[in-house]
């Protein structure tokens, strides 16, 4: 297109004349757009999200067609995928036929099971509405220069990544602080721009950009000759073409929603989009742009119709989805219904409460076979203290409870002597010091080695210093996880440094004592020793360390957490308080802080010299109990690893600790994948059942009779769980918009912000794809959570009743829930509990 002439005239010679979009209007407008985005949280905190949440208000087929009409997403599993598992037999006619009875219960549907399958040897007959770009990027010239899709995308997305950059590249861009301002700066500076895009043109264009985000909108609107009914879902298509920085900004949004504040990036980001549109618009000939803009508006006018189509071709897909699910629902109520033993040993000599976790079930099944004196139990993972942390000797405050809350505690590390739990003030000083300058050093040695003037003459220099990493990167090495929150401490001191709430008078902390205790169901029913078990991950040379992590700690270790509670029950003046409310803790028990490393299924304690001596001798015991427990998990999660499971048990754990050492490794573990389902209820619904793909929350309606606790599982763990279930779904089936693709060509941006696949296009956001695929096919299988709950039908209904959100997850088809009633299982349909078939 390098003959190509800016065009000189409006393609509507009355648009010069008339007004301009109302302000107040267009405002209100783009603010509902973007409330469409769900944030993408960044690396280093990977909160995993349920892409959809802010869409959960229509049913779950509705969302998928306007999104596949928007910007051709999908929410349901692709077809090709749904065929494999028919073909292997995964798929059964009986799925096939029990999904189909549940759907013609809600919707008429004459057509037979054989329609069905045949149904998916074709492509869904969903077509996207084209933006303003696709119909000015000509099949023709798409060949001789960058196409415009692709470019645009491109140069935002190199914007933005240079505009957000804060802790990465040596050398920072100036310009304005607003993202629109610096965006225009970019685009008027880059003086490239025309002949790659094939526009002479272009150059001149770009100085009539506004200068403003607003009055860019503005222009750019009358530019495109755009209605104002249109103009909600057009914004919401732009968005979606650029939705992974969409999603960030989102994200800068919701961390300041508990200040009041409102940031307007994402409403910037989507006037850079649309001003794009414009200038292409007006840099083509007349008589092209005029064609384009007419067929614009007559498409984006039979949206709704469009929408409508979509929604009746994806109900085979809504349909094989509940095959899916039903596939898997079988044998996981077929579980539930099997009689167990009950327990009725003595009373445990060991408790340990372990987060709700999928990993922690093989864990808590494991002890539970290895020694019968020890309990198990499941709680959040942030042990229901909603915390900001402070590592000792940094500036750094970071949340450690679910995505959906915000951190009203403080929990700091504080240096104490040897045996004691109170605060050495002026030994904390010192060491505090004393690491922040060991930390300064480390950092201006990094900088050193970034440098480009410095680089060459230091790998000259020390290059033989390397050589350690190479060889271990060759042969990884055995040893065990190293916690980063304690580089830069003399290993002498790590031991005495623990993290400890501060901030909180007595009366506080005993409040959240026997709240806690309360929820976790263990007020006036506490073993000797309490045992309290986050988890992390761990691996190397992975940018997604973190969704390895705790989900229920912002995707951080859940050591804090643990030990702080710990620090919390073991305090005097705590059980003095709890004592006077009625809540008496027995004076030989004892808690403990420990993490469980979910890579190796290894468990570390900590505090130790703390113990009284009755409590190091469980401790011991519980030392060798966790020894054998972590092999037979090892032997079990094996073979999913291709590793040997028939390894003596020292050789096995160190085959787990050189892969998690190994920075080549692409998959260190599974982490959630294939989760599936979570129950809310007693021990004795889970016990000594294989429910590997389940997250378990401990839970007795007896103890609960005003619902109260209930309301807290099912607004908190259970909305967790669902963002979790929700994220690997959503990465699966469509991994181009909600999966980060391939870790081997991921360039990490900021150090935290996301990833790039290779060096261009959109930031991406979601699970890689070697944490979903095997190599061979999908590793997981994206059903929608199952939640089964052991309470009373009106205690739930309760709950949703007051909590809306909960009826709009299960009504529009986002969430699956059962319950138990005695020994058989209902599941919930629009108000109504029906007997479960499956």
């Amino acid at each position: 297109m390098s003959s190509v002439m800016p065009a000189t005239t409006s393609v509507n010679e009355s648009a010069a004349t008339t007004a301009g979009p109302d302000d107040e209007t267009l405002q209100s407008v783009a603010a509902r757009a973007c409330s469409s985005i769900m944030p993408a949280w960044p690396l280093d905190q990977a909160v995993a999200v349920n892409p959809h949440w802010r869409r959960i208000g229509m049913p779950i087929r509705r969302v998928a067609a306007r999104l596949a009409v928007l910007g051709d997403f999908r929410v349901f599993p692709a077809r090709d995928y749904i065929r494999q598992e028919w073909d292997a037999g995964r798929i059964t006619r009986a799925d096939l036929d029990a999904a189909l009875k549940i759907h013609t219960a809600h919707e008429a549907c004459a057509m037979t099971a054989e329609h069905w399958v045949a149904e998916l040897a074709s492509a869904p007959r969903v077509r996207r509405e084209p933006l303003l770009v696709d119909l000015l990027d000509d099949a023709v010239q798409k060949n001789k220069r960058w196409p415009w899709r692709a470019a645009l995308v491109f140069q935002m997305s190199q914007t933005c990544a240079t505009y957000f950059d804060r802790h990465q590249a040596d050398w920072r861009a100036s310009g304005s602080p607003s993202l629109y301002g610096f965006w225009r700066e970019s685009m008027i500076g880059d003086h490239g721009l025309s002949s790659r895009l094939g526009l002479p043109g272009f150059m001149k264009q770009l100085r009539k950009l506004p200068l403003r985000a607003e009055e860019a909108m503005r222009w750019a609107l009358t530019e495109l000759s755009l209605e104002e009914p249109v103009w909600e879902d057009y914004f919401k298509a732009l968005l979606l073409s650029i939705n992974g920085w969409a999603s960030w900004c989102a994200y800068i949004g919701w961390q300041k929603i508990p200040a009041g504040q409102n940031d307007p990036r994402l409403c910037e980001l989507l006037a850079c989009r649309i001003a794009w549109e414009a200038l292409l618009a007006c840099s083509v000939p007349s008589a092209a742009r005029r064609d384009a803009i007419v067929a614009l508006g007559a498409n984006w006018r039979d949206f709704d119709r469009r929408v409508a189509e979509a929604d009746s071709a994806l109900v085979v897909d809504e349909l094989w989805q509940q095959a899916l699910e039903t596939s898997f629902q079988r044998g996981f109520a077929r579980t539930l219904r099997t009689p167990v033993p009950s327990d009725a040993t003595q009373a445990p000599e060991v408790q340990a409460v372990f987060c709700i976790d999928t990993r922690s079930e093989l864990m808590r099944r494991s002890l539970e076979a290895v020694w019968c004196g020890v309990q198990t139990r499941a709680f959040a993972g942030f042990f229901g203290i909603p915390i900001h942390y402070n590592p000792l000797g940094t500036d750094i405050h970071r949340p450690q409870l679910p995505g959906i809350a915000y951190p009203s505690i403080a929990v700091q590390d504080v240096v104490t002597a040897s045996g004691r739990a109170t605060t050495d003030g002026a030994r904390s000083v010192r060491v505090r010091s004393a690491r922040w300058k060991r930390l300064a050093r480390l950092d201006q040695w990094l900088g050193a080695v970034r440098w480009p003037n410095a680089t060459f003459s230091f790998v000259e220099a020390f290059g033989v210093g390397y050589l350690g990493k190479i060889v271990r990167w060759i042969r990884p090495p055995v040893t065990p996880r190293v916690s980063v929150d304690h580089i830069g401490l003399p290993v002498a001191i790590q031991e005495q440094c623990r993290p400890m709430i501060t901030e909180l008078d007595v009366e506080k902390q005993v409040e959240l004592a026997a709240g806690v205790l309360h929820t976790m169901g263990l007020d006036g029913r506490l073993a000797p020793l309490v045992i309290l078990c986050g988890h992390t991950g761990q691996s190397t040379n992975n940018a997604h360390a973190s969704t390895l992590d705790c989900g229920a700690c912002y995707g951080r270790p859940g050591e804090a957490n643990a030990r702080a509670l710990a620090h919390l029950l073991n305090d005097p003046r705590v059980r003095e308080g709890l004592h006077q409310r009625g809540l008496n803790v027995p004076p030989d028990t004892f808690f403990i802080g420990a993490l469980h490393n979910t890579t190796t299924d290894e468990v570390t304690g900590f505090d130790l010299d703390l113990l009284p001596p009755t409590a190091q001798v469980r401790w011991k015991k519980m030392e060798q109990v966790f020894a054998q427990a972590g092999d037979r998990i090892r032997r079990e999660r094996a073979p999913a690893l291709w590793m040997d499971a028939n390894l003596a048990p020292d050789a096995l754990l160190k085959s787990f600790r050189r892969r998690a050492n190994d920075g080549s490794q692409t998959r260190p573990e599974w982490g959630l994948t294939r989760n599936a389902a979570f129950i809310i209820g007693p021990r004795d619904r889970s016990r000594g059942r294989v429910l590997n793909r389940a997250y378990l929350h401990d839970y007795d309606a007896r103890f609960d009779a005003d619902g109260s606790v209930l309301e807290k599982l099912m607004m908190g763990p259970m909305l967790v769980t669902h963002w979790l279930s929700w994220q690997y779904h959503a990465s699966t089936c469509d991994p181009l918009h909600y999966g980060s693709g391939n870790k081997v060509l991921h360039n990490v941006v900021d150090g935290h912000v996301g990833v790039f696949e290779g060096n261009g296009g959109d930031l991406r956001i979601g699970l890689p794809k070697q944490s979903l695929h095997n190599g061979d096919g999908w590793y997981h299988q994206p059903v929608r959570l199952t939640v089964v709950i052991d309470a009373p039908a009106a205690s739930i209904e309760s709950v949703m009743a007051r909590n809306a959100v909960l009826g709009q997850l299960c009504d529009n088809g986002w969430m699956l829930l059962w319950r138990y009633e005695g020994k058989e299982l209902q599941r919930y349909k629009r108000g109504l509990w029906l007997p479960l078939e499956v």
